[in-house]
């Protein structure tokens, strides 16, 4: 577009600074012997905690709460082959004669229902009818159990499509337990208020360890074996993650996009704790810092398209990064020759670490889903320009491509060892349901809250503006029938989850990470743009250590 003067008109955010400089030094020699120190530490506590894990097989159910601390704590992804042999055994030994029967109380019955869907077997929820009356309802008497309430709360957010007992559980526990935790004792009270604002099915698994952390030190019944190794595990995972936002804080700085790219959000760190929501283990460190990076330059990519290129200057942008070759930089003369270098020389390095992992074949896929990212982002811009507002369903088809999540997916996959065979890009590459699911919450939850600082400048209508339009609705209307098409989202990849699977569960839990992240993200506000929804969650996370 062309202001009056001849200059091209630029439709700039006024973006925030980035506030976490001072925070994630780009050099700490220190850290990685504190790393190593704690590593040693922690080893003869887990073989202790391993301990206490096989010795609770002699009870299934003491087993299965047993192995929800350590979920929820943080630390099962140390024992995760020990916690598939024994769900797989209890379920298939046991289920007729302890969960369909009227023994277990309400709390045993929703811890033992949340533990196995989250392990995507199919529990099913008729293990909840014996605590309802004849027309259905929950029995009042429920009310005296607060700590079942909120486990069942919690079970509530595995729902699948039709199942009605839980939609009554959600709408029972959630119209009391405010109360209920007036009643209750400090401890109980902060795990409802927490729960009530951020539910455990989403909530990324490192938060929700952290939080719980807390939770679980105020118990009289605590493991203080289980509670210090979860502790000094805690500390030590955050140092790797402190050193790789180092990482990320250099990769901003080598490529000068500060000072190439001023109009572009500086936002490693919100960046980074996305991926980090995807995938924490240490085993998956090189792949978390590439994974950032694409998230960085999927950002830039956003800005560009969004608040500062032409449509001339995409489109030559696009055709240089299709060729897939450095040749391509030639053709670029203005601050598109940044970018596309970013991109090509990061995309070098994911194929090369592909190929040392004898997975060259996925490449192609991680290229396809980037460029699809990227081309879709160009359609917004025209409809834009062109002054049209889509339908919904036309919108969604688009913008729901342009949630990143695609890529950083494939990319993940491209991470995951063996687990992830060309059966599984394959898969990806034909729109799942639990793919169309994380990309609907990632879209919609982003509109929900950022669609009115997006029209405070020049640019292409929102979810809530085409669907307002379309319907003929109010935004209060709209954002109740938005909250229906979330909660159908989130049902999907329950669903999606449970076994037999279409891929591996390690794959199925990326996307699944990924919308908890957009929740954690989006719940309040716009987290990415606007540091202070995730500062207190940032500085959990990376900044402050748990005290010992």
């Amino acid at each position: 577009m062309q202001c009056e003067e001849g200059e091209v008109f630029r439709p700039i955010a006024a973006f925030s600074k980035n506030i976490w400089r001072d925070q994630f030094p780009l050099t700490d020699d220190l850290q990685s012997q504190v790393f190593d120190s704690l590593t040693k530490e922690i080893d003869p506590l887990k073989e202790k905690v391993k301990n206490m894990l096989m010795a609770s097989t002699a009870d299934p159910i003491e087993n299965v709460q047993f192995i929800d601390t350590l979920i929820r704590l943080g630390v099962s992804y140390h024992f995760e082959n020990d916690i598939e042999n024994q769900l797989d055994s209890i379920f298939s030994s046991h289920q007729n004669d302890l969960f369909s029967g009227s023994d277990l109380d309400l709390n045993s019955t929703s811890v033992v229902f949340r533990v196995f869907r989250q392990y995507g077997f199919k529990m099913s929820c008729d293990v909840f009818n014996k605590f309802t009356d004849t027309d259905g309802k929950f029995k009042e008497a429920l009310m005296d159990d607060v700590k079942g309430m909120l486990n069942l709360y919690e079970a509530a957010f595995l729902r699948i499509h039709g199942e009605n007992v839980l939609e009554e559980a959600l709408a029972f526990t959630t119209a009391n337990l405010k109360s209920l935790a007036k009643k209750s004792s400090p401890n109980l009270a902060k795990q409802i208020e927490n729960a009530l604002d951020q539910p455990l099915n989403k909530c990324p698994p490192r938060l929700a360890a952290r939080t719980y952390v807390s939770f679980y030190e105020e118990e009289e019944s605590r493991n203080e074996t289980l509670l210090k190794f979860a502790k000094l595990d805690f500390n030590r995972v955050q140092i790797l993650h402190k050193q790789e936002l180092s990482q990320m804080a250099r990769f901003w700085d080598e490529n000068k996009f500060s000072s190439e790219l001023p109009y572009a959000r500086e936002r490693y760190v919100e960046g980074y704790t996305w991926l980090n929501s995807v995938f924490f283990e240490p085993c998956y460190t090189k792949w978390r810092v590439i994974l950032t990076k694409i998230m960085v330059l999927v950002s830039i990519l956003d800005d560009t398209f969004d608040a500062y290129g032409t449509p001339e200057e995409h489109q030559r942008l696009i055709d240089a990064l299709k060729r897939w070759e450095m040749s391509a930089l030639d053709e670029l003369q203005d601050y598109t020759k940044v970018i596309c270098k970013a991109v090509l020389v990061l995309f070098d390095e994911i194929a090369e670490e592909a190929r040392k992992e004898g997975k060259s074949y996925s490449v192609p896929y991680a290229k396809d889903a980037f460029m699809g990212l990227v081309n879709n982002y160009q359609a917004e811009v025209k409809w834009y320009h062109d002054g049209y507002v889509p339908t919904f369903e036309e919108y969604m088809s688009v913008s729901m491509k342009t949630s990143t999540f695609d890529p950083c997916v494939a990319i993940s996959f491209i991470g995951m060892g063996e687990v992830a065979e060309i059966q599984a890009f394959e898969w990806l590459r034909n729109d799942p349901k639990i793919m169309k699911a994380t990309n609907v919450i990632g879209r919609l939850m982003d509109d929900i809250v950022s669609h009115k600082f997006e029209q405070l400048r020049e640019h292409a209508p929102s979810s809530v503006e085409c669907y307002m339009r379309q319907h003929t609705l109010s935004e209060e209307l709209t954002l109740k029938d938005f909250k229906k098409l979330l909660e159908d989202a989130w049902k999907d990849i329950n669903e999606e989850c449970m076994r037999p699977t279409a891929v591996p569960r390690d794959l199925l839990l990326r996307p699944l990470n990924f919308a908890r992240a957009s929740y954690l993200c989006y719940k309040h506000g716009d987290g990415y743009t606007n540091w202070e929804y995730m500062k207190d969650d940032i500085f959990a996370l990376f900044v402050n250590p748990i005290p010992i």
